[in-house]
This record gives C-alpha cells, sequence and structure tokens, in this order.
C-alpha cells in the first residue's frame, strides 16, 4: 500500500514537471512558414431560379447583356430584345484557396448580388470560373446558395427584414482546377514569420530551434524573421540518431518531389518546439463605436491627477405673442424667446501615484463611476498629457 501510495506521488509529480508552462507557445502557434499563404479568388456570375427576386434589367443592363451572352454559348440568338427577366441576378463570386491545395478538392464560395436583386433564396449559381491576381482560373463554382436572411414586403411598401438575403454561400461549392506552387524552402533555407514582430520572441526562438537540434542551424534575421538552414539541421537530426555521411543525394538522382517530402518530418519537429514568447508591448485599444476598451498588462501611467465631470447645456424655446396698444396701428407680432440652462455637476479628482498598475487604473475610473465614452475621454487626455506609458489605438 505504501509502495502503491509512493508511485502514485511520483506520477503526480512527474506530471506536474512536465506540464507545459502556462505561458508557453509552439512555434507554429506565433510563427508562419514563409511562402505558405492563402490566395484570393474571384468570378463574375448569374444565379437563376430566383422566385421573382432578381434584377430589374432596366436598371441593371449588365445582367440582360451576361444573360444574353451565355445564350449565344448554347446557340441562342436573342440580340437586340430585351428579356425582361425577374429571376436572373447578376453575382461576383469571391472565395479563398488555402496553401497546398490540390487538382479535385472543394472550396467554399461567397455570393453577393451586383445588381437590384431584393433576395438571392432559392438561386443556383451557374458555372463560373474563378480566376487569381495573375488573370488565370484556379477553379470553378456551381451550386445552389444558402441564405441565412429572411425578408418579406407588403403591398403598401411596408417590409420586414431579418439579416441579409442579397448574399450567400456554397458549401464545398468550388472545384480547384489549377495548384500554386508554395516555394517554402529557398536557397536552402526554410524562414519562420513571426505574426506579431518582436526581437526577444525572434531571438528565443532561434535558442530553443538550436537546442533541439544541438547545433546552430537557426538564426534570427529580424524582429519578424527566423531562418533554419535545412542541410544543417538534417545533418544534426542524422548525427543524434546515429547515422553518418553525407545526407545530400547525387544531382544524378535528384528527384524534387522526393527532396519536398524530406522537409515535412522537420518542419513538424520544428513547429512543435514550445517556449516562452516576450510579453507584448503595453497597448490600449479603444473602439469608439462600441465603448469596448482593452487595456494590455504592462500599462503604467506617470504620477498625473484627472478631475472629469459633466457639463449639460439645455435650451428650451418659448413662443411668445407682441399684441399693440389699441388704436396704436401696430401689428400682432409672434416671436420666440430662448431660455439657455447651464448644469454643471459636481466633478470629482482622483490622483495617481507614480508607477500604477493596471488594476490602479480601472479601479480609480470605476470609483468615479465614469461611463465607457467617459473612459475613453479621459485615456486620451492622459495620453495627450504624455502620461500614458503605452501606444494608445483607437478603432
Amino acid at each position: 500500500m505504501l509502495k502503491r501510495t509512493f508511485l502514485g506521488c511520483l506520477s503526480v509529480v512527474v506530471s506536474i514537471l512536465l506540464a507545459p508552462d502556462a505561458n508557453s507557445a509552439r512555434i507554429k502557434d506565433i510563427t508562419a512558414l514563409a511562402g505558405v499563404r492563402d490566395n484570393q479568388l474571384v468570378g463574375y456570375g448569374l444565379v437563376v431560379g430566383l422566385d421573382g427576386t432578381g434584377d430589374k434589367t432596366n436598371q441593371a443592363p449588365f445582367t440582360d447583356q451576361t444573360f444574353q451572352n451565355m445564350l449565344l454559348e448554347f446557340g441562342i440568338n436573342i440580340q437586340g430584345k430585351s428579356a425582361q427577366l425577374k429571376n436572373v441576378a447578376a453575382v461576383a463570386i469571391s472565395a479563398t484557396l488555402p496553401p497546398f491545395s490540390r487538382i479535385g478538392q472543394k472550396i467554399d464560395v461567397t455570393i453577393s448580388s451586383l445588381g437590384n436583386a431584393t433576395s438571392l433564396r432559392g438561386g443556383s449559381l451557374l458555372m463560373t470560373e474563378l480566376k487569381g491576381a495573375d488573370g488565370k482560373v484556379y477553379a470553378v463554382a456551381q451550386g445552389s446558395i444558402v441564405i441565412s436572411g429572411f425578408g418579406a414586403q407588403g403591398a403598401d411598401g411596408s417590409k420586414v427584414m431579418v439579416n441579409v438575403t442579397n448574399s450567400g454561400s456554397i458549401a464545398n461549392g468550388a472545384t480547384v482546377e489549377k495548384e500554386v506552387d508554395m516555394p517554402y524552402a529557398k536557397e536552402g533555407y526554410i524562414t519562420f514569420e513571426l505574426k506579431q514582430p518582436d526581437f526577444t520572441t525572434a531571438e528565443r526562438i532561434e535558442q530553443v530551434i538550436n537546442h533541439e537540434f544541438g547545433h546552430k542551424v537557426a538564426s534570427a534575421l529580424d524582429a519578424s524573421a527566423v531562418k533554419v538552414n535545412i542541410k544543417n539541421a538534417h545533418a544534426a537530426w542524422r548525427e543524434s540518431a546515429g547515422y553518418k555521411g553525407e545526407i545530400e543525394s547525387p544531382e544524378s538522382d535528384y528527384d524534387e518531389q522526393a527532396e519536398k517530402s524530406r522537409y515535412v518530418p522537420l518542419i513538424s519537429r520544428i513547429e512543435n518546439i514550445q517556449l516562452d514568447p516576450a510579453e507584448v508591448g503595453a497597448r490600449v485599444i479603444v473602439n469608439s463605436r462600441t465603448g469596448t476598451i482593452v487595456i494590455g498588462h504592462n500599462v503604467t501611467i506617470s504620477p498625473v491627477a484627472v478631475t472629469h465631470g459633466n457639463l449639460s447645456v439645455i435650451i428650451t424655446e418659448r413662443p411668445y405673442v407682441s399684441q399693440p396698444q389699441p388704436f396704436s396701428g401696430g401689428q400682432t407680432v409672434k416671436g420666440t424667446a430662448s431660455d439657455i440652462n447651464v448644469n454643471a455637476q459636481a466633478s470629482r479628482t482622483f490622483v495617481f501615484a507614480p508607477g500604477p498598475s493596471l488594476n490602479d487604473l480601472v479601479e480609480a475610473i470605476n470609483r468615479v463611476g465614469a461611463a465607457p465614452g467617459d473612459l475613453i475621454a479621459i485615456l486620451e487626455a492622459i495620453n495627450a498629457a504624455g502620461a500614458l506609458h503605452a501606444d494608445l489605438e483607437v478603432i
């Protein structure tokens, strides 16, 4: 029993020692592999099958023109005649081509009305080419559109609208027709780019990678990139496994695809290394539209006194009539008198001692009962006084 208890305690201790730090992160979570990226696709097409909610062709002539051009592809010529369509809408199709997408894979597409169609509900997108920034076709989209919104309109012009009905999406609605090369290995190096550039974090990434391989295989280029020498990393890996000799294949037997496949386990090993990223710089984010304020952990304030109060001015218009004396020959005149009332509420003053923390700032402002709009004004005033030791960003 004692032995079992001892082993149980030992397992708990080992688990605690092996548990990752709460502040630690994997390299894959804070970096991205250089050369690996999404690509945006766009297309123009027609949605058919609408229940009278399509484009009004007299106001959107491009819909009629596109429809006639499509009919020409099928040997039907109605040039010069307006079709007066009600069930067709011209749309823009957008999609994101993920990295390493293969021919035949499916991707999601978003459809948005270009004309004056009131709803795309029940419509089907006809086959549409999706092109990249280079003008080449990378995918083809087609399918039934899913609309999350709903709308209803009465005969008197009143209507009810829930969400948006003139845009929707098609899950797996496009098929990839062309692959995009991802040159993530260049001149014998693989580069990891930091999502939040920081010199301290870049240095720590370099150190943990070199420690993992036991050799100098990584070097930080700047605050945003760390490059890894592929040949040195493979050599260090094979040496740790007990292999000897050259690791490079002869040029006559060189196979590009086989060479790329050798990078997969190397990148996998590197991106799963744990490290403690550096703390981000002090920053205060203010959303003036919603009143949302996010204050970073490292925000401090120099000694400063703040007085904040509300001043309201109320103007009341009071009509009056000026009546002339009898037999004076004057005229009755209407006028307006303005009553102005200024109300200044009692202001409250709070003082920040040297080097207050985030908690001190929040508590002091809460004590005076400041609303989000008041808090934004206070932070902007403190920043203008040069007492806020942080970047104030208003979005």
